[in-house]
């Protein structure tokens, strides 16, 4: 195993019920992280990342939502109306995480990691709510995505990475 995807495994983050989440329970599964965000143009988006997660969840992909209000104050509920939102208008149930930061000194550690696994043009910097990150069955980060990129045209790399074994 490369040092990277040990690297990913290796962090823990709180989901948004308190519980800590290992990155090391999604080993072997194609996970797409996104940050989102609740009062975006970009919010529909939740519906086709739900499309996604139910036509493949069985086939080991998984959905890792990451709630933040660094951008324009898009995201301003509590973890617990975060999570009722997106339930109950998109039917979401892929895991949401507690609400973070993934830009500035606070940045958690896994969105440092992602960053600089997954450099964007010009700046590391998470530019917008809805930046989504690809990561192969080995824990290395295949892609980062615009967050006007939707869901839907991404879903041929999911199948490809799908289709592959993870090495161990």
């Amino acid at each position: 195993m490369s040092s990277s995807s040990a690297e990913f495994y290796s962090f823990t983050v709180p989901d948004a019920q308190g519980n800590d989440i290992s990155m090391s329970d999604y080993k072997g599964k194609v996970v797409m992280i996104v940050n989102v965000a609740s009062s975006c143009g970009l919010t529909p988006q939740y519906q086709e990342l739900q499309q996604l997660y139910e036509q493949y969840k069985d086939e080991g992909f998984e959905i890792l939502a990451f709630p933040c209000n660094q951008f324009a104050f898009q995201e301003r509920g509590s973890n617990e109306e975060i999570c009722q939102f997106a339930r109950t208008k998109f039917n979401v149930t892929f895991k949401i995480f507690a609400k973070t930061t993934v830009n500035g000194s606070d940045t958690i550690p896994l969105y440092k990691y992602l960053k600089k696994e997954g450099e964007g043009s010009m700046f590391n910097a998470i530019k917008w709510n809805f930046t989504k990150f690809l990561i192969t069955r080995d824990g290395k980060v295949l892609q980062r995505y615009s967050p006007y990129t939707k869901p839907l045209e991404i879903e041929e790399d999911i199948k490809k990475l799908l289709a592959e074994k993870p090495s161990e």
